[in-house]
């Protein structure tokens, strides 16, 4: 494609940016056929030094219209604050009410004017409004002493370095001086992040201008950077960069971006000590700590800190001005972090006391929810199942690998297909990458990576020779295969396969295959002045923040308890504009459930964030929340276990939640006796209770607790854990709320729009729910039984109070009385069968919906969890503690 796309593309892009944001509707399309019509006529051509004629077509014309809508068609609300009580009474107004408005904001201003080249406007507004929020809350520099403690919760790639850029060029301006990121424990992660600080912050790589710096360089503000891409901090290249110079006598910030590494970071602190004898009295410093929840938090006991938690303490306690913000995209380790510990050496420790600061993502983020939640995303998911033979799940360090499973090599297939729509779509100076995430072995990485280099060059062979023939699919059993990929996964796409089939020749060689782990020899590298196609194959290394560049395919494999760490490792996640809809992740049905239920069960979470901030509630609060979660139960656990606690009471607050059978035994016996167990109650609901038919719905209230016991200690649950915990359905805890709370329940039998289904003169319409059959149990599609606006609002007797809630089932819990047992009898829709998939007419199911909301002040349930429970557990989901090699 000529130059003059770009070209024009960026003419328009910076004539839209000047337009006031949001954009009126149909304007792009207007401009487009403006600067179409003008560039016509070879004055306006050589004008806006356009190539004349400028030769693009119809097509070209219209994706151009398109991408710009893409790009400009995007929503960012902002961020959403909870604060601590001390920090209440500090004058939060300081930078955006006084300092903002009088100093040069030199940083910050041409870090923005950047941004524009890359972000839509409205972005860009909300990025400035949220780090306004955040710098509000982290002090004034020329306060005399102060130490404050924050956290800023993002989404998985969704931007959090643009926003801690923009968060250290606001700081800057205010005047804090000594500015340290933490970035992740691999070199890849924090040589990238210095990469990308240079670009926001520093301005210049070796002598010469770059991103924010670019027509916009002052020597007179260069911050000094004590740290380099090629290398972390050492004491030596310390004093040599610094030149003699202290904070003392030095007029700009200096920044340090450091490998989260205990060597590393007692570096500093030696390096610091050397300098000032005393705390650094007269200078402010601010710690950005990335991916804050990887190995910043203190898993032993409060006298003996863990050394990296231990170290980032002491840096903080060498300054006598310190602000200390931790970002992440999964904050759970951190909202566990004991509040009130402290040690009298290391200070307190990292807890978010003043603060925490949720992030919003914009709308084109290619996120969780879209991916595992939406209904739409399910094309982005291919589920496989034939990876055990040469990939088992259980593999050792020691593991052979001699052959790619099917699947692996259909990946492959799809993401060549990939380079060559993005290419004939435009995106020929692009990076594309390919994702291979299937151990934990860096000695079976390299296995796989010798599998892949064959079968790929295979792959170029035959497409070299065979693609620009006419028979090209006849003469070559891999061309083939690429076309029956393209048909199947592709088919959507608005190019035929002989046009794609045409692209691959002029790609097909510079593709190239990298190992990313500590023993890689070879870096990945993206450059600036080409575009990469490479396959990488990796583990921890490609977890954690690191940025895989064009991402589109991804085959992943990895099995882990732990919510934030199975979230780090979906690389997929972040912005695919004019490819999303390309991109494709191949993994386990096992490994789509389990995030499903992390994304559910975060979505959950945020919204009790919002909630308790609306309430003004504290950083402690929101962490004695998410800790008695129903959800968190399973992640406390493991956390434990980790800790090697023998015992330990665990509570859970059950107000406001929902729980469901969305697991189901698939024994012919057990089927039947549930079915027995619903037709027995409603029996003797109907005897004890009135009987109210709403729209086929029937309920009975004022029920009492012995016979919602009596029920559901006769149902045969499914359960991998005797407390319930990994099926989200925490049986053992219901059955202590019951016995605890002294209340009445109602009860409610639901109707759909299956067949009939009739218990003693009660008759309602099975509800159809699609399941797929596992190895002894049914998983309901979104781990759904109940579904529908009106599940709990059905049990409201205020019909304005019904309508008013209308599908909002969170604010349904928060109205109801009384605890719900929902009762459902299904007609499954298997949507994966095999020989062994029992043939039922209908299944039995419940749910209970527990009143009250996250800010409820009812007694948690409790209960105690031993030694044999971790062993039994862990056991059970094949979890061990190593990590990666």
């Amino acid at each position: 494609m000529s130059s003059n796309y770009q070209n024009i593309k960026t003419i328009l892009h910076d004539m839209l940016c000047r337009e006031s944001q949001p954009l009126p509707v149909n304007l792009i399309a207007e401009k487009v056929n403006k600067v179409n019509r003008l560039l016509s006529i070879p004055e306006y051509a050589k004008l806006y030094n356009i190539e004349y004629p400028v030769q693009l077509s119809e097509y070209d014309w219209k994706r151009l219209t398109r991408e710009l809508e893409a790009h400009f068609d995007v929503e960012m609300q902002k961020g959403v604050l909870i604060q601590g009580d001390e920090q209440r009474t500090r004058d939060t107004t300081w930078w955006t009410g006084i300092y903002k408005q009088r100093i040069e904001n030199y940083y910050w201003n041409r870090y923005r004017e950047y941004l524009l080249k890359k972000l839509p406007p409205t972005v860009i507004k909300t990025i400035d409004d949220d780090t306004d929020i955040v710098m509000n809350n982290i002090e004034n520099p020329e306060i005399d002493k102060f130490s404050q403690y924050g956290m800023v919760v993002g989404h998985v790639q969704s931007g959090k370095t643009g926003n801690y850029s923009a968060l250290i060029c606001k700081a800057a301006d205010a005047g804090y001086k000594f500015i340290v990121v933490i970035a992740g424990g691999i070199n890849n992660l924090r040589n990238q992040t210095q990469e990308r600080i240079e670009e926001a912050f520093i301005g210049q790589f070796k002598g010469k201008p770059i991103g924010a710096g670019v027509g916009n360089s002052n020597r007179e503000h260069m911050p000094i950077s004590l740290t380099t891409r090629e290398s972390d901090f050492n004491k030596q290249d310390a004093d040599r960069s610094s030149q003699g110079i202290t904070f003392d006598n030095v007029k700009v910030p200096v920044l340090l971006v450091i490998k989260k590494n205990t060597k590393t970071l007692k570096n500093v602190i030696d390096w610091l000590s050397s300098h000032y004898k005393n705390k650094v009295s007269a200078h402010a410093m601010l710690i950005i700590d990335d991916e804050s929840d990887y190995a910043s938090i203190n898993t032993n006991e409060e006298e003996d800190p863990t050394v990296i938690n231990k170290n980032i303490r002491k840096l903080l306690g060498i300054f006598q001005k310190s602000a200390y913000v931790a970002y992440t995209a999964t904050p759970y380790a951190n909202i566990f972090i004991d509040h009130e510990a402290a040690n009298d050496n290391v200070g307190i420790d990292l807890f978010p006391k003043d603060f925490i600061f949720a992030l919003e993502a914009p709308s084109n983020y290619f996120g969780a929810k879209k991916i595992f939640i939406d209904e739409d995303g399910k094309k982005h998911l291919i589920p496989i199942d034939d990876y055990q033979k040469d990939l088992p799940n259980d593999h050792k360090k020691e593991h052979k690998v001699t052959a790619l499973p099917e699947s692996l090599k259909d990946a492959i297939r799809s993401f060549i297909a990939v380079i060559a729509i993005r290419r004939l779509r435009g995106q020929v100076n692009s990076h594309n990458s390919m994702l291979i995430h299937a151990s934990r072995f860096t000695g079976v990485h390299a296995q796989i990576s010798i599998e892949v280099a064959n079968y790929l060059e295979m792959l170029k062979k035959e497409i070299l020779a065979y693609s620009l023939l006419p028979d090209a699919t006849e003469l070559s059993s891999y061309i083939d295969a690429i076309k029956n990929t393209y048909n199947l996964r592709f088919g959507y796409v608005e190019f035929e396969w002989q046009i794609v089939l045409q692209q691959l020749s002029t790609f097909i060689e510079g593709l190239i295959i990298r190992e990313v782990h500590q023993k890689s020899k070879v870096p990945l590298e993206y450059r600036s002045d080409m575009a990469t196609n490479v396959i990488v194959i990796g583990g921890a290394s490609l977890s954690r923040g690191y940025t895989v560049e064009g991402l589109s395919v991804s085959y992943f494999l990895r099995n882990t308890i732990y919510y934030d760490t199975l979230m780090q490792m979906g690389r997929w996640f972040g912005y695919r504009e004019g490819y999303e809809d390309l991109c494709k992740i191949y993994l386990p049905e096992q490994r789509i459930s389990d995030f499903a239920d992390i994304i559910t069960a975060t979505e959950e979470l945020f919204a009790d964030f919002k909630l308790m901030a609306e309430h003004n509630k504290t950083p402690n609060d929101f962490g004695l929340a998410v800790r008695q979660n129903p959800d968190s139960a399973l992640q406390i656990t493991a956390r434990n276990k980790l800790k090697n606690v023998t015992e330990f009471t665990y509570h859970m607050r059950l107000d406001g939640t929902l729980k469901e059978t969305s697991y189901l035994r698939d024994n012919e016996n057990d089927t039947i006796h549930n079915l027995s167990a619903i037709d027995s109650m409603v029996n003797t609901l109907s005897n004890i209770a009135e009987t109210t038919n709403r729209n086929g719905v029937y309920i009975w209230r004022y029920v009492n607790k012995s016979y919602i016991q009596d029920f559901l200690s006769t149902f045969r649950l499914y359960e991998r854990d005797q407390l319930g915990l990994s099926t989200r359905m925490p049986i053992r805890f219901i059955m202590e709320y019951i016995k605890d709370r002294n209340t009445d329940w109602d009860v409610v039998l639901y109707s759909g729009s299956g067949e009939v289904y009739t218990i003693n003169g009660v008759s309602i319409r099975k509800q159809i729910r699609k399941m797929r059959h596992k190895d002894g149990y049914y998983d309901l599609q979104n781990r759904q039984v109940s579904s529908g606006g009106s599940a709990e609002g059905v049990a409201i007797e205020d019909a304005a109070i019904r309508v008013e809630i209308g599908d909002d089932r969170r604010k349904a819990r928060q109205m109801i009385q009384r605890p719900l047992l929902m009762l459902h009898i299904l007609q499954p829709n298997i949507t994966s069968i095999n020989e062994s998939t029992p043939n039922f007419d209908a299944i039995a199911a419940f749910g209970i919906s527990f009143p009250g909301s996250v800010l409820s002040d009812e007694q948690t349930v409790t209960l105690k969890i031993n030694t044999v429970f971790f062993k039994n557990l862990f056991s059970e989901l094949g979890q061990n503690n190593e990590e990666d090699d």
